[in-house]
């Protein structure tokens, strides 16, 4: 009774330890949120009805790269079509700031055909090589027809082309020779100074006699440059006469005694002038050419003539480059379109050939109108004669023609009535 009176006492029960109740049980756990850029974990497999072990998880997919800054991603892969159809080209990659873009793939041609060449890019250089000179000449539509056609009904043949020409020794040797330029060899040199005593002593005074002379020519030829060939001829006249009194043979000696002598362009100078004044004379010799009767004799003459300037011009020709790169080392610029004033000028001569022809066989056969009677036993050799001519003279225009690389209108009209008054001759033998 005393126990049960102690414990309802409110004061000793303050003193006395009570034990604190259980605690709650805990939440359950909630659902993590992926962060971001990560992978979403897989769910909790269920367990099987029979027991049976679950099969593994799948592996997880790789993790997108992020891309560099400055790159481009790669386009995505191409979706398949339904109708198993080849997709469509990715579309193009547009460049970057400050690049430059691909030039697009050629498109294929259906003939098989290989593509156009590209356009050429903006700025590039344009042609800077010499310009073509202009001249009245052009080539024939009809001229190698004609000539074949004719040639094969007056010589039995169907040979196309020109006929082969032969070379003249001249054009084998070419228009600069082969000069030495006064130069003799140290052995040579020797053996005149043995010879003769007084050499050395002439050109002792010929370089005290000339040095004010020479000294002037000197400066003159070092500053001198043209593009006129009158200029040039004038010049070298003046050279000329400064040199003249000096003795050939030691001409070479004395210019050597004075230190700086331009004496390789003193050269060039006389090549130039000499090249010139020989192809001048040829222009000069064409154009004051009589084209009178006998006609046969006249092609006779010019044929020869016409023979020796073909291979001395063609050899001309052929190292025209390389002379003129030597004279414009030495400031000289050579008129080369004096080549195409010989050509214009021998198809002139041609030309008034065939007008005498012509006009020939126009009287001839008035004059057999007048006298005879067609068909007379003395008729066809006179034509005979003629007709051989015509073709002679329509076969030296046609190598005129080829010579010149082409014909005037004066020329073309003249050739085809020459053509047509043969094939008449022809039908009425």
């Amino acid at each position: 009774m005393a126990a049960s009176s102690l414990a309802s006492s409110p004061i000793l029960a303050s003193n006395i330890a009570v034990p604190p109740p259980p605690p709650p049980p805990p939440p359950p756990p909630l659902p993590m949120m992926p962060s971001k850029g990560s992978v979403p974990a897989p769910p909790p497999t269920k367990p099987l009805k029979n027991g049976a072990a679950p099969p593994p998880p799948p592996p997880p997919p790789p993790l997108p790269m992020m891309p560099l800054k400055g790159s481009v991603p790669p386009p995505p892969p191409p979706k398949p079509l339904k109708n198993g159809a080849a997709p469509p080209p990715p579309l193009p990659m547009m460049p970057l700031k400050g690049s430059v873009p691909a030039p697009p793939p050629p498109v294929p041609l259906k003939n098989g055909a290989a593509p156009p060449l590209p356009p050429p890019l903006f700025g590039a250089a344009k042609n800077l090589g010499p310009k073509r000179p202009t001249t009245r000449l052009k080539r024939s539509a009809q001229m190698g027809n004609l000539y074949r056609v004719l040639k094969k009904k007056m010589e039995g043949t169907n040979q196309e082309g020109p006929i082969p020409e032969g070379r003249s020794s001249q054009a084998r040797r070419g228009l600069t020779g082969n000069s030495n330029g006064g130069k003799q060899g140290m052995a040579d040199t020797i053996a005149e100074i043995t010879k003769k005593s007084s050499y050395f002593q002439q050109i002792e005074k010929d370089v005290k006699k000339h040095a004010k002379s020479i000294m002037e020519v000197k400066g003159a030829i070092t500053n001198f440059q043209t593009k006129d060939m009158t200029e040039l001829l004038k010049f070298h006249k003046y050279v000329e006469s400064h040199l003249e009194d000096l003795i050939d043979e030691g001409q070479v000696q004395v210019l050597a005694r004075f230190e700086g002598f331009p004496t390789k362009k003193l050269e060039t100078l006389r090549t130039a002038a000499a090249l010139y004044l020989k192809l001048d004379a040829i222009v000069t010799n064409l154009k004051i050419w009589k084209v009178v009767a006998p006609l046969s004799q006249l092609l006779d003459r010019i044929e020869h003539y016409f023979n020796k300037i073909k291979g001395e011009v063609e050899a001309f020709e052929r190292t025209k480059d390389e002379e003129a790169k030597k004279f414009q080392t030495h400031s000289i610029n050579f008129d080369f379109n004096i080549i195409i004033r010989i050509k214009e000028s021998m198809v002139d001569v041609s030309s008034s050939c065939m007008e005498l022809a012509l006009q020939q066989e126009r009287r001839e056969m008035k004059a057999v109108e007048n006298k005879k009677t067609p068909g007379s036993k003395t008729e066809r050799p006179t034509k005979d004669c003629t007709t051989k001519l015509l073709w002679k003279t329509f076969h030296f225009a046609f190598r005129v023609y080829t010579f010149a690389g082409g014909q005037d209108d004066r020329a073309e009209q003249l050739t085809r009535e020459l053509a047509l008054q043969i094939e008449s001759n022809l039908q009425h033998q």
